[in-house]
């Protein structure tokens, strides 16, 4: 009697994976027609490789979210564990893991959080975020940035800045504001401390023209990431808390890509001097090994849901095989010191060897970043701060992916985005595969 193989029992190539993938999936941003995505099918740590052992070393963190990298043992270990015990359960019965994986969040949360509501992602997490802004403030609109990115929901795209957000444009009350960017700076600014100024001011007269008494939230990425890993100068933070403070607005800080030792700290917000009134999570804290994300709460936000119904929630909220990637992420991050790794190896070897490739390299314009949470942006000429073109872009990143990296790239940037995990050795043959890579186009 035949049977059909399993996949454990099949030699699976590259060529098969691809054309199984073509024929049959559609895949996001993308026109579906000329697409040839790279084959995975396998990894451990900072390497990825596909079917035929073609290994590559992993810059982009997938979607700059395997913070912990990939196939942790711990982390794997909890979701077999856990489908052994209970595989899924109602998000509206106790459960143990999930209870032990909001307080191992809300132990490394600022001290005025006091509850956790869990979601299947980032873009859920922004919008639930949202909708308790709304009904804690009775007020409607949520000012976000034009530099940003919220997610793929209904609210969450429009509060977006980017590109995306103008297709979709179907949820009401949003407004954009600039924010700080010194490089290309939209207030003519020449220090750090004149852009936070004048970006502050923007703001005030953004919310002034709009009417205080109507925003709701201002809903900001810590360190904007999709759109360039933007750090915030000195001061800007602080004067959006004192703003929010003024005018009765809730202050919800996406830290989404930028938090759970990304940008070097357990929460981004931990280097800056700001506490917000909503935290919204994804990516990092599990690194992504089973879908899950969520809103950190203060004390007097949850308290208005005491007596009131939260009139929220998704099946899957607090998912057990989540809770239990959360718990073993956790508990990873704290006993192998993989937030201090991450900002040791950005203080100490990542930001130092892309300055000096800065240095080297006249197409760089500038270099920023913290933690294993980078950007190099690319211009044509330094003077003019020309951005490359996209067919540049194209070609760099085929150059770095022959040669074994596998790179984030957006615009006329590359992100450097490793795990969390990358030790000094990973860094330096990526800087050395960077180099390798401009010299060759610039030869």
């Amino acid at each position: 009697m035949s049977s059909t193989p399993t996949l454990a029992e099949t030699t699976i190539t590259n060529a098969d994976a691809l054309a199984l993938d073509r024929e049959n999936v559609f895949h996001s941003w993308s026109a579906q027609k000329s697409l040839k995505p790279l084959v995975l099918a396998g990894g451990s740590g900072t390497t990825v490789w596909d079917h035929e052992d073609n290994s590559y070393l992993d810059f982009s963190s997938q979607l700059v979210n395997t913070n912990i990298g990939h196939q942790h043992p711990s982390v794997v270990a909890a979701i077999a564990r856990q489908v052994t015990a209970l595989a899924t359960v109602a998000p509206g019965h106790a459960s143990h893991v999930r209870g032990r994986a909001a307080e191992l969040i809300l132990r490394h949360a600022p001290s005025n959080m006091s509850k956790v509501f869990f979601t299947n992602g980032g873009a859920d997490a922004n919008e639930n975020a949202i909708r308790m802004a709304r009904l804690h403030t009775g007020r409607d609109k949520v000012i976000s940035r034009y530099r940003s990115y919220h997610g793929n929901t209904g609210a969450a795209i429009v509060a977006t800045g980017d590109w995306r957000r103008i297709p979709n444009e179907y949820a009401r009350g949003h407004v954009h504001a600039f924010g700080p960017y010194l490089y290309r700076s939209e207030f003519w600014a020449q220090t750090p401390e004149q852009e936070a100024e004048r970006a502050l001011h923007h703001l005030r007269r953004v919310i002034e023209a709009e009417g205080p008494a109507s925003v709701a939230a201002v809903l900001l990425e810590t360190i904007p990431g999709t759109a360039g890993i933007l750090m915030p100068p000195p001061g800007y933070l602080a004067g959006v808390r004192a703003l929010c403070d003024q005018y009765g607005i809730v202050l919800i800080l996406d830290e989404v890509m930028a938090g759970f030792a990304r940008a070097g700290q357990w929460f981004a917000l931990d280097a800056f001097d700001v506490r917000p009134d909503l935290i919204t999570f994804a990516k990092g804290v599990n690194s992504g090994y089973v879908p899950v994300g969520g809103v950190i709460i203060s004390e007097e936000i949850a308290a208005t849901f005491d007596d009131r119904i939260f009139p929220g929630g998704l099946t899957y909220s607090g998912h057990p095989l989540a809770a239990a990637s959360i718990v073993a992420s956790i508990e990873a991050f704290e006993d192998e010191d993989i937030v201090g790794n991450a900002a040791r190896i950005g203080r100490d070897h990542l930001g130092p060897g892309l300055r000096r490739l800065g240095a080297d390299h006249p197409l760089i314009g500038e270099v920023r970043g913290a933690g294993v949470f980078w950007a190099l942006e690319l211009v044509e000429d330094r003077a003019t701060k020309q951005p490359v073109s996209a067919a540049f872009m194209g070609q760099l990143k085929t150059e770095l992916v022959s040669r074994g990296l596998l790179p984030f790239t957006a615009d006329n940037r590359i992100h450097v985005v490793p795990p969390a995990v990358v030790t000094a050795d990973e860094v330096a043959r990526a800087l050395n595969i960077y180099d390798a890579a401009l010299t060759a186009l610039t030869r």
